[in-house]
């Protein structure tokens, strides 16, 4: 209430033109910004072996994450969020997906569990990794059932959830938001991430949702061949992962989301230089992200 939230800190010192957006584009579905770039493949693919090779498994998702996770740390400002035109610092680094729980061949059969995961902006790619793996093994498990779940189930009923959602937007408008379902809702996280990839399909330009808080959403597409001109003109094959991004344009300046792409497709290129803790973690007007406890 009056600015007040448990999942975030007003943000007083703020460029004026950012802080008149919230004012002219009202929902994010006014003011989402999407563009697609396209990861080398072959590197992230021997980067990914040559761990193996040394005992470590690393999933595709897991160097996506992690290289944003350190953008974060870098550049806190993309950690942002916007309710009822006031622009917020989070107080926490998540990202939310979903977790496929059995692969049957029937629709029928297939099972999906919504997830999300909290990182610190010190973490290693290996400690991201750690902790993706961590959230996946719960969400798999046959009986898994997440605060996300069980907080779903009971709005399942049309006369339940019409009214309920509602009251929720009118209490997160407000900063009145009971925390634990801050914390179930998938919807309050920094990124939420769908890996398309992983069941062959493209990447896409995915909507942001008017519910909750996220500022962006990615989708990572199967990889696809490439033809480029080389240096002399000649047709070099190369094999590329496309990421279509959806941000929110609203949370910082445009030079920010392009220091943005250019941190992560440095990341992209050498996966190695997220391996050790980063020398640096900038705040965000001094507040610090934690991870929550678990309850």
């Amino acid at each position: 209430m009056f600015g007040r939230r448990s999942d975030g800190y007003l943000i007083k010192n703020i460029d004026p033109i950012v802080a008149m957006m919230p004012h002219i584009m009202k929902d994010r579905n006014d003011a989402m910004v999407q563009l697609q770039y396209e990861i080398d493949y072959g590197k992230l693919a021997r980067y990914v072996v040559s761990k193996e090779q040394e005992g470590i498994k690393l999933r595709f998702m897991d160097v996506v994450i992690a290289a944003f996770v350190r953008t974060i740390a870098e550049l806190p400002e993309l950690n942002r969020f916007i309710i009822n035109k006031r622009i917020y610092a989070r107080g926490t680094l998540s990202v939310s997906f979903a977790v496929l729980r059995s692969n049957g061949e029937n629709v029928s059969d297939v099972d999906e569990n919504t997830t999300k995961c909290y990182f610190d902006p010190h973490d290693t790619i290996f400690d991201v990794s750690r902790r993706i793996t961590e959230v996946i093994e719960e969400a798999r498990k046959p009986d898994a059932d997440n605060a996300t779940m069980r907080l779903a189930s009971k709005l399942l009923k049309s006369f339940v959830a019409r009214p309920a959602v509602s009251l929720l937007m009118w209490m997160d408008k407000h900063g009145i938001m009971p925390k634990f379902v801050i914390d179930a809702s998938p919807f309050h996280t920094s990124l939420f991430l769908t890996n398309n990839a992983s069941v062959g399909l493209p990447a896409v330009f995915h909507h942001i949702y008017n519910f909750g808080s996220t500022t962006m959403f990615w989708s990572m597409g199967a990889p696809r061949k490439r033809v480029d001109i080389g240096p002399e003109g000649q047709a070099i094959r190369a094999r590329v992962m496309p990421i279509g991004v959806t941000v929110d344009e609203r949370v910082a300046a445009g030079r920010v989301f392009g220091m943005m792409i250019a941190r992560m497709m440095r990341y992209f290129s050498d996966p190695s230089l997220l391996e050790q803790p980063p020398q640096t973690v900038n705040t965000d007007e001094g507040h610090t992200v934690r991870i929550p406890a678990k309850g």
